[in-house]
């Protein structure tokens, strides 16, 4: 190994400052919008060829990336537990248990991809989606669900890196794949002359499926070489292992009810027809995108609140909190005023359809407003999971989804049907996930750290 048990062993500092966060949330951005990226460069691809296929990347592709979020928690948990264990400089406590949840996720990714591909034609008819769309959606899923397995591994290692302090092994990683992806996508879907044959809808699919195999490999070849863990389990279970179950067990009820909200927001969009459900997933892969770019900040929070947990400086913890609750919002705001320059042109990128354009323009704005307060409930989203609070987490997205977004989607679909009634309820979804998260965190740890 690269890096000897006897240096990762040291007690790190203890404080931490602007450039701490910025080493780890910088490089977190670039790895947190690989997914987005990919799932946009298809967006983009796909709808020169068509709305059907558009809306068939919009369903299948929300469906992948919601099964990853539910089913890829240990990623998170895994770094709330490493990062303790540096901030308490016990590292070797935990060195069998990242090989054994690395095969763990993969082997649940492997079940998905077998069982999600079984059952498509059910899954897809929950979206609303018949005839051709239907068929389309199953053919773009049939191929990129055999990323499951990759995807979730190589997130895994993720967390683990993320433990460790170090985001850039992931952003190095990251890239890699959305490199690959973007080049594929070109390639395979439009072809390139008698070489390469035009594949189209599953062009994408294959080029998605080929980056996530490339950060796989990537992601196992830097724990190995550069890290002190190694993706070869031992048969004895780490005691550490039913403490991890745990979060991400709760995490894991979090992302079901999270991917809920996704759900019925494209089932209500899938409802309103065809060009409604495309401008839908034009504006979510927007949202998407924003949001992991800002989450950058949140994968940095997670990673010091940890390690400052585990090193028992509550009084650090505090500050830690002041300072990326001013560092996010600000970034969102610059998000949004960014988004408010392209507003004429956004829609543009991903399709020429009119009907489209003009659904997509209806409720742009509401993505624009949502920037600064999605910013500070990520922010928070870090630090909470970062100090192990998954129960609190799993507690706030349900109140936020049954008494924020259910009631507002429904009543808006039942007396004015349209885009703005889901992003309104996006909109006050966020809301309660910021607020709340800010006024616990204050009050546990701020006052605490105080007395």
């Amino acid at each position: 190994m690269a890096v000897s048990s006897e240096k990762t062993s040291e007690h790190p500092r203890r404080a931490f400052d602007l450039r701490d966060i910025n080493r780890l949330a910088l490089p977190a951005i670039v790895t947190g919008i690989a997914e987005p990226v990919i799932a946009l460069v298809d967006t983009a691809f796909v709808g020169q060829i068509g709305t059907t296929e558009l809306a068939a990347v919009g369903i299948a592709g929300s469906f992948y990336l919601m099964t990853v979020w539910i089913l890829a928690q240990t990623l998170t948990a895994i770094a709330a537990v490493v990062s303790r264990h540096y901030g308490k400089g016990t590292l070797n406590e935990v060195a069998t248990l990242v090989p054994q949840a690395f095969l763990a996720n993969v082997l649940l990714g492997a079940g998905f991809y077998l069982l999600t591909t079984t059952f498509s034609d059910s899954i897809f008819r929950f979206y609303n989606a018949e005839g051709a769309l239907l068929e389309a959606c199953k053919r773009y899923f049939a191929i990129r669900a055999a990323g499951f397995p990759f995807t979730l591994g190589a997130f895994l290692l993720f967390g683990a890196f993320r433990g460790i302090q170090n985001t850039s092994w992931a952003m190095a990683v990251a890239l890699a794949g959305a490199v690959i992806n973007g080049i594929l996508d070109y390639l395979l879907i439009f072809g390139a002359g008698d070489v390469i044959p035009a594949l189209g809808l599953e062009g994408a699919a294959w080029a998605g499926l080929a980056a996530q195999v490339t950060m796989f490999l990537a992601a196992i070849y830097i724990t190995e070489r550069y890290t002190p863990f190694t993706v070869i389990p031992v048969r004895k279970l780490n005691p550490h292992y039913k403490w991890l179950a745990g979060m991400s067990f709760d995490l894991f009820i979090r992302t079901v009810l999270l991917n809920l909200t996704f759900y019925l927001a494209v089932r209500y969009a899938t409802g309103y027809g065809e060009a409604v459900v495309a401008a839908h997933t034009v504006a979510l892969n927007i949202w998407l995108f924003s949001s992991f770019f800002i989450d950058g900040y949140a994968h940095a929070g997670n990673a010091i609140a940890g390690r400052l947990a585990g090193a028992g400086h509550i009084d650090e913890l505090c500050r830690l909190g002041k300072v990326l609750g001013k560092i996010a919002p600000g970034i969102g705001a610059g998000v949004a005023a960014v988004y408010a320059l392209l507003y004429p042109f956004a829609a543009g990128v991903f399709t020429d359809e009119a009907e489209v354009i003009t659904a997509f323009n209806s409720i742009f704005w509401l993505v624009i407003i949502s920037q600064p307060v999605n910013a500070l409930a990520f922010v928070y989203d870090g630090i909470f999971k970062g100090l192990g609070e998954m129960k609190y987490l799993r507690n706030l997205l349900a109140a936020a989804t049954l008494f924020g977004f259910l009631p507002v989607a429904a009543g808006f679909h039942h007396f004015h049907p349209g885009l703005t009634g889901i992003w309104t309820a996006f909109t006050l979804w966020m809301l309660i996930r910021a607020v709340s998260p800010h006024l616990r965190f204050r009050q546990r740890y701020c006052l605490t750290a105080k007395k």
